[in-house]
């Protein structure tokens, strides 16, 4: 069995536990835009992957893919296969960084206005999808397995690490995909921060 052959899970095996707050995205992508009235192509989410050290899961983009050697969380489009939203989150982090959702906590308010969503693009500019993002706690996080055809690196970042978009071991530059992804990632980093002070 190759690497890749491992990290093949069907939606339904995803088992995680998530909090309320998120219950909204406890159906399926198509269900959630009818529901919403949204006409946009599909919905897409994105895990925020912390360590015991509050460092954050960075993983670097493929140099022939689109935003190449670029830095992001873990994500990617929902499938109609996926069981909801929140399997498509756990699904695309197990394909992309080889880690198993244990429980998602809140969704990430980085939208317009404070509310969660960001509205984008595909390369094209011909299809649109809303991308949540989410906190998400992993069963182990020394387990981070790539695909190699996504993604050729990952990195533990730690907030000041983000912002500077450099690692301080080695002086390496980790620059993110875009402002969106910034946002995201300072978002997370400041509602955790929130949530271990109260």
């Amino acid at each position: 069995m190759t690497e890749q052959d491992s990290l093949e899970k069907t939606p339904s095996e995803f088992k995680f536990t998530f909090d309320d707050s998120v219950s909204e995205w406890n159906v399926n992508h198509r269900e959630w835009l009818k529901t919403h009235d949204k006409t946009w192509d599909s919905l897409a989410t994105g895990a925020l992957i912390f360590d015991a050290s509050n460092r954050i899961l960075l993983l670097q983009r493929a140099p022939d893919d689109s935003m190449p050697n670029r830095w992001e969380i873990p994500g990617g489009a929902c499938d109609d296969e996926d069981e909801s939203v929140l399997h498509g989150c756990a699904r695309e982090l197990w394909e992309e960084a080889g880690l198993e959702a244990m429980h998602i906590r809140h969704v990430i308010p980085d939208g317009a206005g404070g509310k969660p969503g960001q509205v984008f693009t595909n390369r094209t500019g011909k299809r649109f999808f809303c991308k949540f993002s989410f906190e998400v706690d992993v069963v182990d996080t020394r387990d981070v397995k790539l695909d190699p055809k996504e993604h050729q690196d990952y990195v533990w970042a730690t907030e000041e690490e983000v912002k500077v978009q450099r690692m301080r071991e080695g002086d390496r530059e980790i620059p993110l995909t875009n402002a969106i992804m910034v946002r995201v990632v300072e978002m997370g980093f400041a509602l955790r921060k929130a949530r271990q002070d109260a």
